[in-house]
């Protein structure tokens, strides 16, 4: 079933040049000095595409697919892409959905998926699997944090039209059993009020390793200037924050102007609470730097850390 209800899809960050450009450009398609090929027959400009991150150069060549495979509908990580929700590095594979096949194949960097279960479909093209089914589609096969990662994602975008019931609701109507163990642990600790992709994978990694739950996006209100913070463990009075750069370049600013603020933000929030932790995506991602982070700022760990599940953060074998 095809829907156009769905958000526009992200558009590619660079530009294409095809073979059947040449004529208008006088540029030869083919790899050289100034062009990738990302695709048979499409291209584009080299040092442009060196600058990208992970994420971006996956775009890029999901849209390239596109752009060869106008009919293609999209799913998995080409799907999330083209719908704006969290990357973990480059995925290896460009991940098309067929309902006409009996069963899935690879061609080349190109996996193309089949199943029992329905999936709406959604845009004007390029075509994607809807929000709920491609949320459901990662959790059953991403490592545990960035699955739910996705799904807070999903549900932030998504707000009252999409709730943890539903994809629950839908996950059990789902044929499919891969991945539905995963799917279960997701869902219960989902919460559209995490706010990015660092701040859900720190909520994995603060449970694994035996932490309290904390509170998410709580304010603070004092001489008529509010401060929400990322984490509050009300309790032990401690605050934590999940650092990314965007914090300190927001809106284009400066970034030692963007700091300083951010020092006198803290030394207000300070004020409330005893201990204060701080930690960015690696820290989260090493799991002891943020232990440390969290110990030092006076946080008890009431539970043994899980090592399986932290094992978890060390590989992501869906990207390159």
């Amino acid at each position: 079933m095809i829907g156009h209800t769905s958000p526009p899809a992200a558009s590619s960050p660079l530009g294409f040049i095809t073979r059947a450009d040449e004529e208008l450009t006088h540029v030869r398609a083919r790899s050289g000095p100034t062009l990738e090929r990302v695709r048979p027959g499409v291209y584009v400009d080299r040092a442009a595409w060196a600058t990208l991150a992970p994420w971006d150069r996956y775009l890029v060549r999901v849209h390239a697919f596109a752009l060869s495979h106008p009919g293609a509908v999209f799913c998995f990580e080409s799907a999330a892409a083209l719908q704006r929700l969290p990357i973990f590095g480059e995925p290896r594979d460009i991940h098309v959905f067929d309902h006409a096949r009996t069963r899935s194949r690879r061609f080349g960097d190109v996996l193309v998926h089949t199943g029992a279960d329905s999936r709406r479909i959604v845009g004007d093209g390029p075509y994607m699997t809807s929000r709920d089914i491609t949320a459901l589609d990662l959790a059953r096969v991403l490592p545990p944090a960035f699955a739910l990662a996705v799904v807070d994602a999903v549900l932030r975008q998504a707000g009252p039209a999409l709730s943890v019931a539903e994809l629950r609701d839908l996950s059990r109507s789902q044929a499919a059993r891969r991945g539905r163990a995963r799917v279960e642990w997701v869902l219960p600790r989902a919460d559209p009020t995490a706010e990015s992709p660092g701040e859900s994978v720190s909520r994995a990694v603060i449970e694994w390793l035996g932490f309290p739950e904390p509170e998410l996006q709580q304010r603070f209100v004092s001489g008529g200037v509010e401060d929400r913070v990322d984490f509050l463990w009300r309790r032990w009075l401690v605050i934590g924050e999940s650092d990314g750069y965007a914090k300190y370049t927001a809106a284009g600013g400066d970034p030692l102007s963007a700091l300083r603020r951010e020092k006198t933000r803290e030394d207000r929030l300070r004020r409330y609470v005893d201990g204060f932790a701080r930690w960015d995506w690696g820290d989260a991602m090493r799991a002891t730097p943020l232990q440390t982070a969290l110990l030092t700022a006076g946080l008890p760990q009431l539970y043994a850390p899980q090592p399986g599940l932290l094992a978890t953060l060390r590989s992501h074998p869906r990207s390159r």
